[in-house]
């Protein structure tokens, strides 16, 4: 698929944003008094920020993006329209911790908000994985590795700026546990889904698809058209074995080595270098999730190339 920036941006940003969110959900609703009211409020500020940023960069994919609003009106069929309603549902409990926050409001409040904010940012991150994982017929997308990927990966991108945030406030001390964990399993599972993708044999080929298998190897004596068109281009998207390989290695750096190492260190090098270390991690993962993402989108293809003679799909 051709990799569309607003798309990838989209689903790098509010997916870091409702990790942070999620995060921030847990720690009130498990103990409110572990953060102190200003870092609680700049988490919940830059989490926010994050999801309107990506809410408003999807709507520049749209041909006509005044008439986003009627997505929301598909939700009995449409997970798109989901995620809509639950990502404009998930500021119910946004506003509610700010002003809760602000007046000091009692604990057993916080934790029931916090507990409804992290439900919300895990449901709205599902329906955003499950916008790609219901497309049969792109295989790279509809398997079991997708969801649960994004989901890892929004957590990790949310603890690390958590991790900055607390740093910067003078807070709460970050979980290296925490980092660690979800660095080492983002990483397991996206290799895991990088062989999936790459073993995996077609689940159409042009035998299956013309019902001509029987008689032998099926080719095109022609091809369908004279120049590209808008299938080719948005559908056929090309990426070499030898550019994929650099960039999954350059993924698993930034968003596996890297966030580990920074954690580690933070357990034996003096407070002061805590605060680098944070924003080197920080922006580390969100450069391997925005490389992560295009490779998610480059490296998809749809079983309509079938018919300009592309490449064989990988099974589903």
């Amino acid at each position: 698929m051709n990799p569309a920036f607003s798309v990838i941006f989209f689903t790098v940003v509010s997916g870091t944003g409702y990790g942070l969110l999620f995060l921030l959900g847990i720690m009130l609703a498990f103990d409110p008094s572990s953060l102190g009211r200003n870092e609680a409020l700049l988490a919940l500020g830059v989490g926010a920020t994050f999801v309107v940023a990506g809410l408003l960069s999807s709507t520049l994919h749209l041909g006509q993006p005044q008439r986003a609003w009627r997505a929301l009106s598909q939700w009995r069929s449409s997970w798109l329209s989901r995620e809509g309603v639950a990502s404009l549902a998930s500021f119910v409990p946004i506003f509610a911790l700010a002003w809760c926050l602000w007046r000091s409001a009692d604990e057993a409040l916080l934790r029931g908000l916090g507990a409804l904010l992290a439900v919300l940012a895990i449901i709205t991150v599902a329906c955003t994985a499950r916008i790609y994982t219901c497309l049969k017929t792109i295989p790279a997308w509809h398997n079991a590795y997708v969801l649960p990927g994004y989901l890892l990966l929004g957590a990790l991108g949310g603890a690390c700026w958590s991790w900055l945030i607390g740093e910067w406030i003078g807070g709460a001390r970050a979980q290296p546990t925490l980092i660690v964990t979800l660095a080492i399993a983002s990483s397991a599972l996206k290799f895991a889904y990088w062989r999936f993708i790459d073993t995996s044999p077609p689940t159409s080929t042009p035998e299956s698809a013309t019902g001509l298998g029987r008689f032998g190897r099926v080719r095109s004596v022609e091809a369908p058209h004279t120049e590209e068109n808008y299938l080719t281009q948005e559908m056929g998207f090309v990426l070499a074995r030898k550019h994929a390989g650099r960039l999954r290695a350059i993924c698993l750096g930034l968003i596996g080595a890297i966030p580990v190492l920074l954690a580690m260190a933070m357990l034996f090098s003096p407070l002061a270098a805590n605060a680098i270390f944070a924003c080197i991690a920080a922006l580390s993962v969100t450069a391997g999730l925005f490389v992560e993402r295009w490779l998610f989108f480059a490296e998809a293809k749809h079983v309509v190339m079938l018919y300009y003679g592309g490449a064989q799909t990988q099974r589903a």
